[in-house]
Formats: structure tokens, sequence, C-alpha cells
């Protein structure tokens, strides 16, 4: 699939088949994230693939509705953007950061994967960042959802670009 065939193409899933993505192809999908546009070259992207243990423990923290959500893909990976202080730098760390998941969104569905991106309210809790072993200095960019898709969500409307796009003298 080519790159504006993926952009084009790629939706947010919610509902996947039980099989987890294989670690090789989990670890080709984080490896072109390695390849994201970022300032100095400073790879502030940091993957943490979760476990069945991890994902249970997660799910026992936040418990009923919430829970359920963590439960539908059977490939969760928590991406967090390695911050070193300084103000500037941060921002671009995170934007650099956000071009890694969306790359790895559009490698897994060249690859036939579903996915979704989320960002849900645990991931701030000091107790879940203790589990996931996050540092104070690496904030939490995206929950990514991975998995074989069971159905295809239809495309969503857009706006026109007309309506975002302004040509300055």
């Amino acid at each position: 699939m080519d790159a504006e065939t993926a952009i084009r193409t790629r939706r947010t899933h919610k509902q996947y088949g039980p099989e987890p993505v294989d670690r090789a192809t989990l670890e080709d999908l984080l490896d072109l994230a390695r390849f994201a546009p970022n300032h100095h070259l400073t790879q502030p992207w940091r993957f943490r693939v979760l476990g069945p243990m991890t994902l249970a423990r997660l799910q026992e923290m936040v418990g009923g509705k919430e829970a359920t959500k963590l439960g539908r893909a059977p490939t969760l990976v928590v991406v967090s953007a390695a911050l070193a202080g300084d103000p500037l730098q941060d921002e671009e760390d995170l934007h650099a950061t956000a071009c890694a998941v969306y790359a790895v969104l559009l490698a897994a569905t060249a690859r036939g994967l579903a996915s979704y991106w989320r960002t849900p309210t645990v991931l701030r809790d000091a107790d879940a960042r203790r589990l996931l072993a996050l540092p104070d200095e690496e904030r939490v960019v995206a929950l990514l959802h991975l998995g074989p898709p069971i159905s295809e969500p239809p495309p969503k409307e857009r706006e026109p670009l007309a309506t975002r796009l302004t040509f300055l003298p």
C-alpha cells in the first residue's frame, strides 16, 4: 500500500480480532517510528508493550467501562516522550513523538491491521505510571491499540481543505 492510500484509508477501530500482533511485526512497526522528524535528533519516543499481567493490573485500577475499553485490542503499546525540561525542546519532542505515533498507525494500516490512538486518563495516575515504569520526565502521548480488524469503520466527513487553508502574500 502506498503512503497516500494508507493516509486516506486509516481509520479508528474499536473492535479487534483476538490474535495479538506478533512480536516481529510489532518491532517492525515501532522501528518505523524512529524515522519520524525530530529536532536535534533527540529521538524522544519510548515504547512499552503491555503484557497480560500489566494489562490486568491496569484494568483493576480503573474497573468498569474503562477496563473494558482497555481490553478491546489484543496488543497495547504505551508511547511516551522523554522530556529534557527545556520548554521549547519539550514541545518539539512531544510533536516528534506524535509524528512517530502516526507513522505506526499508517504502517499498521498498510499491513492490514486495525489501530486506535487513545490517551486514557488512567495513564496520568501516579499508581499507573509506577506500574508502567514511567519516570516523571516522560509524558504519555498515546496508548496504541493494535490488532486484526473485524470490521471496517466508515470514513468520517472531513472539512474541505479550503476551510483550513490560507495563502499569505
